[in-house]
C-alpha cells in the first residue's frame, strides 16, 4: 500500500523540501518511484531544482505535466534524463538553467525553431545526439545564453558551428575518436574557453575572441601517429593531422591565462614539424604563443619535454609573467626545463612549481629519495637568494609553501 501518496498535500510538500542532493538545492525524481499525484506536488516545493530521470517515456503528457507544474511554481533549473523521443515544451520559456542528458534528441528539442528560451543563461548537453543545423537553431533561440557545456555530444554531421553573441563561457569535451571536420566559433563575448578533444578538426574563429581571459586546451594525442617513425617523411606525414592546431591558437591569441596539458605541447610540436627521435622540444609552444601579446599566466600540467638547442632563444618572445607547473617529480629533465624558463623568459615575475602528490600517481623520486628532495629545495632557495634572481620561485605541495 502506498501510504506516502495518501498524506495531505502540505505534508508531502514539507517532506519533499528535505530531499536535497549533496550539492544542495536540488530534488531528484525518478518516474518509476513516484505516483502521478506525488510528482505533481513535488514542484510546489519553493526554490527547487528539478532533476527528472525517466527510463522510458510511455506517457509524454505526464512528463509535460511534471515539468509544467514545476515551472509554474518557480523552478528555473531543469535537469532532464529521458529515454526515447521527447520534445521540450514551449512552456519552458522561464528556465534559467537547462541540462539535457543522454538519450534526448536535440532535434526534438529544437522543434523547428518553435522553442523560445529567452531567459536561459546556462545550457549543458551531455551525451545527446545533435544535428549541427538544429543546434544552431536552438542557439538562436537563446538570446541570454552565457554558459554552454558540450560533453561527449554525438554530432550527426562533420561540420559544427557554435554561434552566440552573448556567450561568455564555453566548455567542449569531445569523444576521443569523434570524426569532426570543422569546428567554427562565432563567440565575440567569450571570456572562458575550455576544449578537450581531437586536434584534427579545422578550427575556425569567425570573430576574434577579444575578451578572452581564461583558456584550457587539452588535446588528445594518437600514439599511432608518432610511434617509431622510420624516416623524416614519416614524421612529416604524422604532423599533417595536427596542422589545424595553429588555427586554434591563433583564434585564442588574445587570452590572458592559458592552461596546457603535456599532450597539447606534444601535438603543438607535431603541428610545427618539431618532433624528432629525441622527442618534442619546448620550442614548439613559443612558436605558437609568440602571437599572444596579452598572455600573462601560463599553466603547464607536467614537464615531459626535452631541452634542445632551439628552446632557449625561442622563449624570448613569450610575454608570460606568471608560470605554474603541476606534477613536478624532481627529475633532472624537470629541473632542466625549470632552469630554462628562468633563464630565458624575459617578463617572468613569479613561478609556482607544484610537487606531484602521492595520490596522483606512483611514488615520485622526490618522495622516495630524501637526498633528491633536499637538493631540489636547496636549488630553489639558492636561486631566490642569488643576485641575478628577477623571479620569485615557489615550491608548493598542495597549498603549502615549501620555499
Amino acid at each position: 500500500m502506498d501510504r506516502v501518496s495518501n498524506l495531505p498535500d502540505e505534508v508531502l510538500c514539507h517532506i519533499l523540501s528535505f530531499l536535497t542532493s549533496p550539492r544542495g538545492g536540488a530534488t531528484f525524481l525518478h518516474s518509476s518511484l513516484l505516483s502521478p499525484s506525488t510528482t505533481t506536488l513535488c514542484s510546489s516545493t519553493p526554490n527547487m531544482k528539478l532533476s527528472l530521470k525517466c527510463p522510458t517515456v510511455a506517457n509524454t503528457a505526464r512528463v509535460d505535466g511534471w515539468i509544467s507544474n514545476a515551472l509554474a511554481r518557480g523552478v528555473s533549473d531543469l535537469d532532464l534524463t529521458i529515454t526515447g523521443s521527447y520534445q521540450l515544451s514551449p512552456k519552458c520559456s522561464k528556465l534559467v538553467k537547462l541540462k539535457l542528458n543522454r538519450w534526448i534528441d536535440i532535434a526534438l528539442v529544437a522543434g523547428g525553431g518553435v522553442v523560445s528560451l529567452p531567459l536561459l543563461k546556462t545550457l549543458a548537453l551531455d551525451s545527446v545526439g545533435v544535428c549541427p543545423k538544429e543546434f544552431e537553431t536552438l542557439l538562436h533561440a537563446l538570446p541570454s545564453l552565457e554558459e554552454l557545456v558540450l560533453v561527449n555530444v554525438r554530432w550527426r554531421d562533420r561540420d559544427v558551428t557554435v554561434s552566440s553573441a552573448s556567450l561568455k563561457t564555453l566548455t567542449i569535451k569531445m569523444l576521443r575518436y569523434d570524426f569532426i571536420s570543422t569546428v567554427s566559433f562565432d563567440t565575440p563575448s567569450l571570456v572562458r574557453f575550455k576544449y578537450t578533444g581531437s586536434p584534427e578538426p579545422d578550427f575556425r574563429v569567425v570573430v576574434d575572441m577579444e575578451n578572452l581571459v581564461d583558456a584550457h586546451i587539452f588535446l588528445y594525442l594518437c600514439r599511432c601517429h608518432v610511434e617509431e617513425p622510420e624516416s623524416e617523411y614519416d614524421h612529416q606525414v604524422a604532423a599533417t593531422g595536427y596542422t589545424n592546431v595553429q588555427n586554434l591558437f591563433h583564434g585564442i591569441r588574445n587570452v590572458l591565462n592559458l592552461v596546457l596539458s603535456p599532450a597539447t605541447l606534444e601535438v603543438s610540436g607535431l603541428s610545427l614539424g618539431m618532433y624528432s627521435d629525441k622527442g618534442c622540444g619546448w620550442q614548439a609552444m613559443p612558436a605558437l604563443l609568440g602571437n599572444c601579446p596579452r598572455l600573462e599566466t601560463l599553466v603547464i600540467e607536467g614537464l615531459i619535454h626535452d631541452v634542445t638547442s632551439m628552446c632557449g632563444p625561442s622563449l624570448g618572445c613569450c610575454p608570460v609573467k606568471v608560470m605554474k607547473i603541476h606534477g613536478f617529480q624532481g627529475t633532472v629533465k624537470g629541473m632542466t626545463m625549470i632552469k630554462l624558463f628562468l633563464d630565458y623568459l624575459p617578463c617572468l615575475e613569479e613561478m609556482r612549481v607544484y610537487v606531484q602528490e602521492e595520490n596522483d600517481s606512483p611514488a615520485t623520486e622526490l618522495e622516495e629519495n630524501h637526498g633528491v628532495s633536499k637538493r631540489v629545495l636547496e636549488m630553489f632557495q639558492l636561486y631566490n637568494k642569488s643576485s641575478r634572481s628577477r623571479c620569485n620561485v615557489k615550491l608548493m605541495v598542495g597549498d603549502v609553501l615549501c620555499v
